[in-house]
């Protein structure tokens, strides 16, 4: 069997038996690479850390490198892509499923009564990376953390240049240019010259 069928089908299988995202599918990953004899125990480790600082999900930059330590581009091609296909085929069966359910009136309930769950999950999120932005000890609401000028002032001028903008231009700043702000602003505060 040549080497690009079996990097296909064990990723293939890897992508069908793997539940719970990236951080799940590591152990498959790992089992499957080390009895195959593909990479060592050492060289997986050192993906994990470069799939973890990259951006995009963790399992796919996994596959991505691994395939391209085995067989070059085309391998990387095929991890990905066989990786990707089982998560992508049962997307689409539950989009079909769900398109027929959709007018149906539990499922609207249903619908419905999840939708300020999330509301809730989102803002309990922002509160908590507020909390963590501006104070040092978050974890511990006991303690008197120390409040963080260095991003409060960040946040006024990202702010504040994103209001200017809006009042200028009369439309919204996008989103990537306020990261880029936000970045040099945290280099440029932070940074020691």
């Amino acid at each position: 069997m040549s080497i690009y069928l079996e990097i296909f089908l064990a990723f293939l299988k890897i992508g069908t038996v793997s539940f719970g995202g990236g951080y799940g599918m590591i152990p498959i990953i790992r089992d499957e690479m080390l009895s195959r004899g593909w990479i060592t125990d050492d060289v997986l480790w050192n993906y994990i850390a470069i799939a973890e600082s990259t951006p995009g999900p963790i399992a796919i930059n996994l596959a991505t490198f691994v395939g391209n330590d085995l067989a070059g581009f085309w391998g990387s091609l095929l991890a990905t892509t066989a990786v990707v296909i089982p998560a992508f085929v049962i997307i689409l069966i539950i989009a079909a499923i769900f398109k027929n359910f959709a007018s149906n009136k539990y499922v609207k309930a249903a619908m419905k009564g999840v939708t300020p769950i999330i509301w809730g999950l989102i803002i309990s999120t922002g509160l908590l990376l507020v909390v963590k932005c501006f104070y040092a000890e978050y974890n511990d609401f006991d303690a008197a953390g120390e409040f963080n000028f260095h991003a409060l002032v960040i946040f006024a001028v990202v702010g504040g240049i994103a209001l200017g903008y809006r009042l200028i231009r009369k439309k919204k700043i996008p989103p990537i240019a306020l990261i880029l702000i936000s970045a040099a602003a945290g280099m440029i505060y932070y940074i020691p010259l």
